[in-house]
Order: structure tokens, then C-alpha cells, then sequence
């Protein structure tokens, strides 16, 4: 006998995701209970019993140490099997005989997206109390068939064999492999049943001589009975079922919605309650995941029929918007009244919350300090093991809508379409320039913190690395200004020159590893590239004899070496002194422009800076005796002026780099609490 319908067009039209691969298995299971309801004996008498079937592949079992794989699954049970009237509601898509259990009558379609075939022997009573053995296969080409119904002279106890038969590899590819992970997600699948009250029948998963017990599992998932709460929103009725498991479970805090007294969708809530993070801590002291289970006529008659998701949409818009009932309308309801129940387990999270926010704003990001009072206590409540990367974007995000906010109040002030009176004004005026200094405050904070870090990187920069080198002098250039660049074509916060000399935040012109010819600034043929090389030209030109303006300028030379680098010797390509001064020497040659292309009379005579930031190994201090220059106080540096080249030269140890630009930005840091 065929169903009544076409076979494969409805499978194509079922839709069963490959991360749902066990719910042809869930779904059966589902059935047995049915059954043994319909059949009305005790729970205590009752069983639903999962085989795991594997393949006979037993070599790769002991080859690898792992059972073979899974083929398919076989569901006995006692319940009332398939007598005439489920034999006809099972060959019917859709039917409706068992709708008041939720049954929407095309669950068996769902063993056919995910295995071969389904085999079926059951044993049952007919309607005069005889016993019959009903046969039948089901098949996506033969549909039901291969039936078989044999009467029984003695009687033999009811029970239903269903194999799910030729697991498919897409399928079978996302299945839980083990009886225990199996016979978990089954118990997550079907947990409705055990708390709903007036008891389960016994439920065991089993693959060889490993047997689970589902009601052993449960116990050491649940915590305490479960307390339920009826809430109407938007004239429908919902019960709102909260469960407290124990924290040996894999589950996160949740809810789930059900219809039909099953489990149809679940969602994590971690987070979306302000300190509803990790286990909570429970009256005895026992840690808990929070699940909540949500029942309702009206997601009974929403559900799709794959019962794998419900015909509700997300959102609620447009002229209906305060009638329509949207599952974020749900959603929000029932964390509301998830917040309340839990309150009193949430104290301390939220206090290792708000702890967790300050010691990363006291230590690591000074800049949020100011914005903290305009956050709420609630989404201060982070996760106290969030790590700085995800910290640092949760408050970045405040502050970016709080500098919106500024942004927006600051129009509206300056656009009044209606004339305040003056004390009104004013006190609009000062509760908007408050705000404004707390965020001008956390610039600030954003920018010494930022030298903080650079420092801390350039120090690290400059040590021994793991396998015993040293880094390339790249990284240490790239960390004072990105190479390839001219300054025109960075932001002023992407150059750390202030490490050198604070100086040279005022600047005309500044390029890193550019060619002599590419340079505005002179007219040199040279293809030389000096690692930076800069112009400054200064406001007040000075008035030569002839009454003609002359612009007051200097020309600055940096050359980076890579640290305890020992092979300076005499000539340009060794000495990084005489490179710097030679790079002088051919900017002057190729005479000197203002970055706008204005000429520098007697640029020839433009004083020069050259700084050499180098280690002071033994060869580079006799480069520095040789050149005449003195050594420092702190020993760490040498510096001196050379009259041929009318330069300024200063050779600074990197170690002297670090510990000036430290001294010189200490008395910020400590202002912002920035440990040393």
C-alpha cells in the first residue's frame, strides 16, 4: 500500500538541516513516548530502549582503537504499536490524529531525508483484544511496502521495533558518535518530559556494553524542581518553565521555545541579562546553568512542520506594530522576567563585572575613565573573563555613541527653533560642555596611553629575541614612521617621532624611505634614501642686509641602525654618521624648496640635524671619537657639532631612546594611573 501522496516531491520540500542530524532519531523517540502514553500503563512498566548500529567493520575498530561507524539506530518500545489506527494515520502526510500531542503528522519524513530506509515490526492488540504482528518497510521509491500482518494464537507482550536503516554520510558526518553524547542530546531533546511532571518512561541508549540511562543522566543535570510562571503579552498566554541545571551539563544559560510538547527552538542568553555569565551559584552553594522553557497555544499553532523553527516573524514594523507579536517581542518579555527571577544569583557576577571594567581602565586604557559615569551600571556588568581585545571594543562602543550623542545634543543647542530662557539655556549649556570635557579628557587619555604603549613596544623591539638575534632596524623605523611615506600622506598619531625629539611634531615636510629625487624639498637627481629626512621652515624669515626676506629653515636627517649591530667602519655605506651627513650634503647640492615649492635662498648654509639611532657598540663609538663628538652625561649618547657640514650630530643609544621618552612622558603617566 502506497502513501497517500507523492513520496519524493514531499522529501524535497522537507527541510532537515545536516546540524539537526540526530532529529529523525529525537523524533522517534518522541513517538514511543506517544505510543506508551496512548497505551495508558504505568511509566514504571514502560521502556523505550535506543540501539546504536554500527558496521561490521571490525578490523578498523582494532586498527584504531574506535568503534566502527554508525549505520543506524533501532527504537523498541511497549506502547500501543501500530494498530489499525496509527497503521492509517502513519500512511497519511499530515493527518491530524494525533494533533493534540502536537503531532503534525510528517515526522516520519524526516527519518527518510537522513537514512535509506525504516523497517518496522510491531506487536499489538487489534480492536477485539487479539494479538497481530504488523511487518512494513518505508522506502523514498516504494513508499510503504512490504507489508505483512500475521494474527497471534498466544498472546505476547506489546512492543515496537523501528530501525532506522543506512545512515547518510552528509548526516552522519555531524552526529554525535558516542551512546553518552548521543543519549545527552537526547535528553536535551526530550528534558520538556521530565520536568513537565507525571513522569517519562525509562530511556536507555545503548552501543554494545556501553548503556545509558536517561534518567540517570537528568539526575545530575537537574538542581531543583522547576517553578513555573504565567505571563500574558499582547493577549496571548505564555507559561515560562524555569529550570536550574547543574553545571556538569554542556549547556549554556537559555531558553527554549516548545509546541507540541517538544523542544522547537532554543537560543543562548548568555550575556543578553546584565551578570548572567558562566555558572551561577546557587542557596547551597552549587554552581547552575539557568534554562528556561517556554509554552504556549499560540507557538502550538505557529510551529512549521518540520518543527524545526515557528511561522513568527522576527520583528514587528509598520502600522501593526504595537498588536503583532514578534518572536523579539517574546524574547524580550520572557529576559524580562528571566532578569527578575535570577536577580539575586546576579549580585556578584555583576560586581566581578564592574571589577573586571575598572582594573582594565585603571591599567590598560586609561581613555574610558572619563565616559564610566555615563554607562550604566548594567553594561558595566561585562563578563569578568572577557579578555582586553573584546573589553576594549565593548567600551569603544560606548564611546563612539557617546561622542554621537554629543554630537546630535550639540546641534540641537545650537538650533533651538524656540528662544530658552536664559537659566534654562544655561544649564543646557553646562550639563553639554560637562559631557564635552569628559570626552576631550578621554582623548587625552587615548593619546598618552598610546605613547605608553609604543614605548613598551619599542623597548621590546630593542631586546635579544627568542632565537638569540636581534630584530631588523625595519621594525623600529616602521614603529617611528611607516616607511615609504611622505607626511602628508599619514595622520599626525600615525608618527611616533616624538620618540627622537619632541620637536618634531612641528614640521613642513617629513619623508621615510623616499628617494632624494622623489623629494619636494630639493631639486636633487639623487636616488639615495635616507631613512627619514625632514624640513622645517619657521614663521619669522629673517631680514638680510639687502632688505630681502630670507625663511629661517633646518633640515633634519635620521638614520636607523639594527640594535647591537657591530661592523661601522670609515665610508658612507658603513659609517651611519658620515651617511647622514652625506645625505645633508646632496639635499643642499640640489638646493633647498619650501614643501610648497618656494626656493630658500643660500640654501647651502640651511643648518642641519642628523640623529644616528644605534646601539653604542664598540665600533660606532670610534666612529663618534673620530668625529669629535662628546659623550653624554648618562653616558649613553654622544653628541657634537661639525663645522664642515654646519650640522648638529647626535648618536642616541636605544636604550637611551626609550628612557627619555619614558622620563618625558612619566609625569602623564602617572596622572593616569599608568604604571611604569
Amino acid at each position: 500500500m502506497s502513501m497517500n501522496t507523492f513520496l519524493k516531491g514531499r522529501l524535497k520540500n522537507t527541510t532537515l538541516p545536516k546540524t539537526h542530524a540526530l532529529l529523525p532519531l529525537f523524533e522517534a523517540v518522541v513517538n514511543s513516548i506517544h505510543s506508551i502514553e496512548e497505551r495508558g500503563i504505568d511509566f514504571e512498566e514502560s521502556y523505550i530502549r535506543v540501539d546504536i548500529i554500527r558496521s561490521n567493520q571490525i578490523a578498523l575498530d582494532l586498527e584504531t582503537g574506535q568503534k566502527p561507524e554508525i549505520t543506524g539506530f533501532k527504537i523498541t518500545d511497549n506502547g500501543i504499536g501500530f494498530d489499525n489506527n496509527n497503521y492509517i494515520s502513519f500512511q497519511t502526510f499530515d493527518s491530524d490524529y494525533k494533533a493534540e500531542k502536537g503531532c503534525r503528522g510528517i515526522g516520519r519524513l524526516l527519518w527518510l531525508k537522513a537514512f535509506e530506509k525504516v523497517s518496522v515490526i510491531s506487536i499489538f492488540k487489534d480492536s477485539e483484544g487479539n494479538h497481530q504482528k504488523r511487518t512494513f518497510d518505508f522506502e523514498v521509491e516504494n513508499d510503504v511496502c512490504n507489508e505483512n500482518l500475521l494474527s497471534i494464537s498466544e498472546p505476547l507482550d506489546l512492543k515496537t521495533e523501528l530501525s532506522l536503516i543506512g545512515f547518510k554520510k552528509p548526516y552522519l558526518k555531524y552526529s554525535k558518535k558516542t551512546a553518552e553524547t548521543i543519549a545527552k542530546e537526547l535528553l536535551e531533546h526530550c528534558l520538556w518530559y521530565f520536568i513537565r511532571g507525571g513522569g517519562i518512561p525509562k530511556i536507555t541508549v545503548n552501543d554494545g556494553e556501553d548503556l545509558q540511562n536517561l534518567d540517570t543522566i537528568f539526575e545530575e543535570y537537574m538542581i531543583e524542581s522547576s517553578f513555573v510562571e504565567k505571563i500574558e503579552h499582547k493577549e496571548k498566554e505564555f507559561n515560562l518553565i524555569h529550570v536550574k541545571l547543574l553545571t556538569t551539563s554542556s549547556r549554556q544559560h537559555s531558553i527554549a521555545y516548545c509546541a507540541g510538547n517538544r523542544v522547537v527552538k532554543d537560543e543562548n542568553i548568555n550575556g543578553k541579562i546584565p551578570g548572567l555569565y558562566g555558572a551561577l551559584i546557587g542557596e547551597d552553594e552549587k554552581t547552575f546553568t539557568y534554562l528556561g522553557f517556554i509554552t504556549s497555544e499560540y507557538l502550538d499553532e505557529s510551529v512549521r512542520p518540520e518543527r524545526i523553527g515557528f511561522n513568527i516573524q522576527d520583528e514587528s514594523d509598520g502600522l501593526f506594530e504595537d498588536s503583532d507579536l514578534s518572536f523579539k517581542d517574546i524574547r524580550t518579555k520572557m529576559i524580562e522576567h528571566i532578569s527578575e527571577y535570577l536577580s539575586g544569583y546576579l549580585i556578584e557576577n555583576k560586581k566581578k563585572g564592574r571589577e573586571r571594567v575598572d582594573n582594565f581602565v585603571a591599567n590598560r586604557a586609561p581613555k574610558y575613565k572619563s565616559i564610566l559615569n555615563s554607562i550604566s551600571e548594567d553594561d558595566l556588568a561585562v563578563d569578568p573573563n572577557i579578555n582586553d581585545k573584546d573589553l576594549e571594543l565593548t567600551l569603544h562602543k560606548y564611546l563612539f555613541d557617546i561622542e554621537s550623542k554629543l554630537l546630535d545634543d550639540g546641534h540641537t543647542l545650537l538650533s533651538q527653533e524656540t528662544i530658552l530662557e536664559i537659566d534654562e539655556y544655561e544649564a543646557k549649556l553646562n550639563d553639554y560642555l560637562l559631557k564635552a570635557s569628559d570626552i576631550k579628557k578621554s582623548d587625552l587619555a587615548s593619546y598618552v596611553s598610546h605613547r605608553k604603549v609604543i614605548i613598551e613596544l619599542l623597548n621590546k623591539a630593542i631586546q635579544k629575541q627568542s632565537d638569540g638575534k636581534y630584530i631588523r632596524e625595519d621594525f623600529i623605523h616602521q614603529l617611528i614612521m611607516p616607511m615609504g611615506k611622505e607626511s602628508q600622506e599619514i595622520k599626525s598619531d600615525d608618527s611616533n617621532l616624538w620618540l627622537v625629539d619632541e620637536r618634531f611634531a612641528f614640521h613642513n615636510y617629513l619623508a621615510s624611505d623616499k628617494t632624494l629625487k622623489s623629494m619636494p624639498i630639493t631639486d636633487s637627481t639623487k636616488t639615495k634614501e635616507p631613512d627619514i629626512m625632514g624640513l622645517n621652515v619657521f614663521d619669522n624669515p629673517l631680514l638680510v642686509n639687502d632688505g630681502e626676506e630670507l625663511p629661517l629653515a633646518s633640515i633634519i636627517v635620521i638614520e636607523i641602525k639594527r640594535p647591537m649591530r657591530n661592523d661601522a667602519k670609515s665610508g658612507e655605506e658603513k659609517d651611519p654618521i658620515e651617511q647622514a651627513l652625506k645625505y645633508l650634503e646632496r639635499v643642499r647640492e640640489g638646493k633647498v624648496n619650501t614643501h610648497s615649492g618656494r626656493p630658500i635662498p643660500e640654501s647651502q648654509n640651511v643648518p642641519g640635524f642628523c640623529y644616528v639611532l644605534s646601539d653604542l657598540t664598540s665600533s660606532v663609538k670610534e666612529r663618534c671619537k673620530l668625529f669629535g663628538l662628546k659623550i653624554s652625561y648618562d653616558k649613553m649618547g654622544y653628541f657634537g657639532y661639525n663645522d664642515n657640514y654646519n650640522a648638529y650630530i647626535e648618536v642616541i643609544s636605544f636604550d637611551k631612546l626609550v628612557k627619555a621618552a619614558k622620563e618625558r612622558n612619566q609625569a602623564f603617566f602617572d596622572k593616569l594611573g599608568l604604571s611604569s
